[in-house]
C-alpha cells in the first residue's frame, strides 16, 4: 500500500514495487502484520513535511511483525526463519511496513515472543517503546501514583501495564465503556474531561506523582493534579517542557524492544487489538484510527504464514 503525493485516504492505493534492497547490516522481513499509528496518517497528510525528508512513492507504516527471509552479511545475531518484531522508522520516509517485504536495520529488530499473535506483535513496537520511554524517563517506581491520560489508547494501555508491573499505583482516564478494560489492566479508571482534578484527588488526595499524557490538550489538568515535585511527560504537546515536563519521542532500539518483550513473556504486558484489517482495506483501518476512539491498536494483516 503506497501513496504518490500528500493527501487523505484517497491517495492510498495498492501498488507493485520492487523488493527493497538489503544493506549489509539489515534483514529482509516478510511482514505478517503491521499496525496503524496516528503518525502514519499525519505523515500522509504532510503534517511532518518540515521535519522529515520524504521520497515518493511512500509505503507508510513503522510497526511490523514477521519472518526473516534474508540477512545481510553483517547480521550474525539473526537468521532466516526467525520470527521478529520491529519499530522500523527510518530517517527517510519511503519504505514502510504496509508491504509484503520490509528491509530494516538489525539494530531495530527483536525476537517475537512465541505466545504473541502476529497482530499483537505488530502492534507493540512503536506504542510500546513510547510507553516504555515515558516510564523510564520519569523513573516510575513502586512509590508512585501514576495518572495516564488516554489510558485505553495505543500508548496509554501499554503505559498502564508497564507502570503497574513496576509496582506503581495507576489511575487512568477513559470513557466509561472502557473502565472495566482498564481495571483488567491494573488501573483505577476515571472519566476524562471537566472535573478530572476532583476525581483524581478523591482517589489520591496528594495528587499524582507522575502524569503521562498520551492524548494532548490536557496540560492544565496535568498541572492541576500533579503532586508537589511531581514529574510529567507528553507524547503530543512540546509545551510541557515550559512547565518542567518532558516531550517524548522514541527511536528504534532493539535493546528496549527486548525489555518490552521480557515483560510480555512474564505475563505482565499484553497488546489489545481492537480490529484487524487485510492490507486491501488499509483505508478503513486508517479511518478507524482517525476517529480517535480506538481501544488499544488497529492491525493490518499483510501476509499469511
Amino acid at each position: 500500500m503506497s501513496y504518490d503525493a500528500y493527501g487523505d485516504l484517497e491517495v492510498l492505493h495498492l501498488s507493485d514495487l520492487p523488493d527493497p534492497k538489503l544493506a549489509p547490516s539489515a534483514v529482509l522481513v516478510e511482514v505478517r502484520s503491521a499496525s496503524v499509528n496516528p503518525v502514519d496518517w499525519k505523515l500522509m497528510g504532510g503534517g511532518l513535511d518540515g521535519l522529515m525528508d520524504v521520497v515518493f512513492p511512500v509505503v507508510p507504516g513503522w510497526d511490523a511483525a514477521g519472518v526473516v527471509v534474508a540477512t545481510g552479511p553483517d547480521v550474525p545475531e539473526l537468521a532466516v526463519g526467525d520470527e521478529v518484531l520491529t519499530y522500523a522508522r527510518k530517517d527517510l520516509v519511503q519504505g514502510g511496513t504496509y508491504a509484503e517485504k520490509l528491509a530494516v536495520p538489525a539494530v531495530s529488530v527483536a525476537r517475537k515472543p512465541a505466545a504473541m499473535s502476529w497482530d499483537e506483535a505488530g502492534g507493540l513496537p512503536l506504542a510500546g517503546l513510547t510507553a516504555l520511554r515515558m516510564v523510564e524517563l520519569l523513573e516510575v517506581g513502586s512509590d508512585d501514583v501514576v495518572l495516564v491520560h488516554g489510558a485505553s489508547g495505543g500508548v496509554g494501555h501499554l503505559a498502564v501495564q508497564i507502570a503497574a508491573a513496576l509496582g506503581a499505583r495507576v489511575v487512568g482516564t477513559a470513557s466509561e465503556r472502557n473502565h472495566d478494560f482498564l481495571r483488567d489492566l491494573g488501573a483505577e479508571p476515571v472519566v476524562y474531561g471537566e472535573g478530572l482534578e476532583d476525581r483524581v484527588r478523591a482517589l489520591a488526595p496528594e495528587g499524582a506523582t507522575v502524569v503521562l499524557d498520551t492524548v494532548g490538550g490536557v496540560l492544565e489538568q496535568t498541572l492541576a493534579v500533579l503532586a508537589e515535585d511531581g514529574r510529567h511527560a507528553s507524547i503530543t504537546d512540546p509545551t510541557v517542557e515550559e512547565h518542567g515536563g518532558r516531550w517524548v519521542w522514541v527511536r528504534p532500539d532493539a535493546a528496549a524492544l527486548g525489555r518490552l518483550t521480557a515483560v510480555v513473556e512474564r505475563g505482565q504486558l499484553r497488546v489489545e487489538v481492537q480490529q484487524s484489517f487485510p492490507l486491501e482495506q488499509t483505508a478503513d483501518a486508517v479511518r478507524l484510527s482517525q476517529g480517535g476512539h480506538v481501544r488499544g491498536k488497529v492491525a493490518l494483516r499483510v501476509t499469511e504464514g
